[in-house]
């Protein structure tokens, strides 16, 4: 495997150019696929690099062997949620995939990874001796890794860390890792208790074994002024899990019917009830999908937090069922939002 992007250290803004993109591949396809058949490794690469540049520079992209076909094309956010949604519209653009090359988003799991090596800056990294360390605290959502690998000792701490990431995505997958796991440290010294790497699919495996079906956690705490706050979010709550809601829809409804401390009751709160019902049944008919993260009340209102598609009709659906809203005067604000940044202290 040849890693042919690495990451950039611009902050461009959003991407443009996905259609461009996929305009310049039909037209070079066939020189690129002349290349390939000519054994000219490196030539593709040059070729596509200042195009996927183009859509963000930012992105990292690889050539690597395909499921299905004999090449795939991977453009990945490479863990940052910023960009994760902009590699993904980008595969959803793509042509089918064919016997000669393929598109996907992100790195997926090898079931081969222990066979692999990989090159990284110059370094022969054989997957086969990676070591971890592996730390799952109770009650913790995430395994924590510490990596070893012999050819640590000859590396810098860029490239092991460069190195480690790489064999994470190509033993779990991308997606699992993000999910998964928590802090990645790199070492000189094997752990006392280091595993091989071939055993961390089981130990995620297991911890997500229990977070199977849809859960939601009840949270309190106080509000910038010191009120009580009242909280129900998703659990587990992920950006990776909707990789294309990136438009943060807050729905504010305001009640009346309150306790001491500011929060819904009585009629109050059985309204609200029915809104989250009817807002759950708006969500599963919208074009292009949504997903209700958390909802928060304090001092008098309540707010529902939303993340969909840009494309989809969720603002329009979630203006028009407020205008049932009898107890006070609700509004709804639209933001991007692609690292749910606005909802982070919830996020497991």
């Amino acid at each position: 495997m040849r890693l042919f992007g690495r990451k950039s250290e611009s902050d461009s803004g959003p991407a443009e150019g996905i259609g461009e993109f996929w305009t310049w591949w039909a037209e070079a396809r066939p020189e690129l696929d002349a290349m390939v058949a000519a054994g000219e490794t490196d030539r593709p690469a040059e070729a596509i690099g200042p195009a996927i540049q183009a859509v963000h520079p930012s992105l990292v992209w690889e050539i690597v062997s395909g499921l299905s076909a004999a090449q795939a094309l991977v453009v990945t956010a490479a863990g940052d949620p910023e960009l994760r949604a902009i590699a993904h519209r980008w595969a959803a653009a793509a042509p089918a995939a064919d016997a000669l090359w393929e598109f996907h988003p992100s790195r997926w799991a090898d079931p081969n990874a222990m066979d692999l090596t990989l090159d990284v800056d110059g370094y022969e990294f054989v997957l086969g001796k990676l070591m971890l360390g592996l730390r799952a605290p109770h009650g913790s959502l995430r395994v924590d890794v510490i990596a070893y690998h012999p050819s640590f000792t000859i590396m810098d701490d860029d490239t092991r860390t460069e190195a480690a990431l790489l064999a994470l995505d190509r033993i779990l997958g991308e997606d699992d890792v993000a999910r998964w796991v928590g802090d990645i440290s790199v070492s000189a010294f094997e752990p006392i208790d280091a595993v091989p790497a071939v055993h961390l699919p089981g130990v995620v495996a297991d911890l997500a074994s229990g977070y199977r079906d849809e859960q939601w956690a009840q949270l309190e705490g106080e509000t910038a002024t010191g009120a009580r706050l009242s909280a129900t979010a998703r659990h587990p709550l992920r950006p990776v899990d909707h990789p294309l809601f990136d438009q943060h829809i807050a729905i504010t409804l305001p009640y009346t019917h309150r306790d001491a401390d500011g929060l819904p009751i009585g009629p109050s709160l059985e309204a609200l009830r029915d809104f989250e019902k009817r807002l759950a049944g708006q969500i599963g008919r919208m074009v292009g999908g949504a997903v209700l993260a958390v909802h928060m009340s304090a001092e008098g209102q309540r707010v529902f937090h939303v993340y969909a598609d840009p494309a989809s009709d969720a603002t329009v659906r979630a203006k028009k069922l407020i205008a049932s809203w009898k107890d006070g005067h609700p509004r709804v604000d639209v933001t991007d939002d692609p690292g749910w940044i606005l909802i982070s202290p919830f996020l497991s």
